[in-house]
């Protein structure tokens, strides 16, 4: 079978990375990939967005699968095109998608379900959100209603900040219709971690849960990224909450799409804050977390090809979770500025002298004649798997620092929460 891995991320760079040892893959295709998926793929030229493109190429080239990675086609609709084609599509269709597309929706939808999560409000009007927010007096979370590239949401500690947020996302626009509609809620507090299942709208598989490291800074300090490294497991989920995230959210979600008629195909990625014990959801995502991927792929043992070929048929009969590794830990190397503004075409030496024991994803690089060069904020997402957390970072940060390129920066800190050292 031939199957196209649409993106060009690190995300992406792992699942054709797993792929690619599937005995039963012909070929793996990126759309459009980078430097490191040309490694184990053959990168096709075009964008994400051009959703008619995606499925033009998926029928010229005779692909089995395609396996979508960024949120943003989902949401538009790409697996729907594809299944019309008669294409099997990795990935919820546009009503599945809604469930990450539109906050105010998946906030309805907990609600229906009974999932537990903060108490909210939403608002269409500038005036009343910042009255709202005025009278309030404690700390709120703002949230842009569509999809803001991870940028959407703001943690406010105090009225001013709230407010600030409010007049970026409703009255500057600077996510343009995703600012359209806001939702404002409670802060919840303790600690965010990842927990993936992949369903075929019957019935699901759960993945192992992981912990994403969002702040730039040591020490979780300064502004939110999309994520500079992550592991799995994380201690906070204990076999008690692992139980309580499945009866108490994963269940009742997907059995309230599928009351609605709407049952959810595709990766099922729930953010929730664990506090005492406790699991609450902060959000859903409906594509696998980026950089949860790169952990959850290292340590996933045999081939991925059933996984997602059996959602995509909907029919997941007999597809069990397997790790072959009992932890992993992923470092972000990123451009210096980052998340700001950042220079591109750095030269990256060193790749070559990374040991056997870890692997190198690559985010934002790009070929240049003979060099691999930045073409990102996220450059680097340097994996590695051990016997616990302390070997894996330990093996990640030493590929690490085989690796250079002008301006790199990286925390020094993935993992604390399990790390004994």
């Amino acid at each position: 079978m031939k199957v196209l891995v649409v993106g060009s991320g690190a995300r992406e760079h792992a699942l054709a990375w797993k792929l690619s040892q599937s005995p039963s893959v012909k070929q793996v295709y990126c759309l459009p990939g980078n430097a490191g998926t040309a490694q184990v793929a053959t990168n096709l030229e075009g964008k994400v967005d051009d959703l008619d493109g995606i499925v033009s190429v998926a029928l010229a080239q005779a692909i089995g699968l395609v396996v979508v990675g960024p949120e943003d086609p989902l949401v538009r609709g790409l697996v729907d095109k594809l299944r019309a084609a008669g294409i099997h599509a990795f990935g919820p269709d546009s009503t599945g998608a809604r469930l990450e597309g539109s906050k105010s929706f998946s906030k309805e939808l907990m609600r229906e379900a009974g999932v537990p999560t903060a108490a909210f409000r939403v608002f269409t009007q500038a005036d009343e959100a910042e009255r709202y927010v005025r009278e309030a007096k404690r700390p709120l979370v703002v949230k842009a209603d569509g999809l803001a590239a991870g940028k959407g949401v703001v943690v406010a500690q105090d009225t001013q900040e709230a407010l600030a947020a409010l007049h970026l996302i409703m009255r500057e626009r600077a996510f343009g219709e995703a600012g359209d509609t806001v939702v404002i809620e409670e802060c919840l507090q303790g600690q965010e971690v990842s927990y993936h299942i992949v369903s075929d709208g019957e019935r699901y598989v759960a993945l192992a849960p992981a912990q994403d490291h969002k702040r730039v800074g040591d020490g979780d300090r300064g502004p939110n990224t999309g994520g500079m490294g992550a592991y799995s497991p994380p201690p906070v989920v204990t076999p008690d909450v692992e139980r309580k995230i499945l009866e108490r959210v994963v269940e009742p979600t997907l059995a309230t799409m599928k009351r609605r008629g709407t049952p959810f195909r595709g990766t099922l990625f729930v953010g929730l804050m664990i506090h005492e014990g406790e699991p609450m959801v902060l959000e859903y995502n409906t594509r696998f977390g980026d950089p949860e991927t790169e952990v959850i792929m290292a340590r996933w043992d045999g081939d991925v090809l059933p996984l997602l070929l059996g959602s995509a048929r909907g029919d997941l009969r007999g597809v069990e979770t397997r790790w072959a590794a009992p932890s992993a830990l992923c470092v972000v190397m990123a451009a210096a500025g980052y998340p700001g503004s950042y220079a591109k075409g750095r030269e990256i030496t060193g790749l070559d002298r990374v040991s056997s024991d870890a692997v190198v994803f690559h985010a934002g690089t790009s070929q240049q004649g003979e060099q691999i060069v930045t073409s990102g904020g996220r450059v680097l997402v340097v994996t590695a798997t051990g016997d616990d957390i302390d070997q894996a970072a330990a093996r990640a940060y030493a590929a690490v620092s085989s690796i250079q390129f002008e301006g790199a920066q990286h925390r020094r800190d993935i993992g604390h929460h399990a790390r004994s050292r």
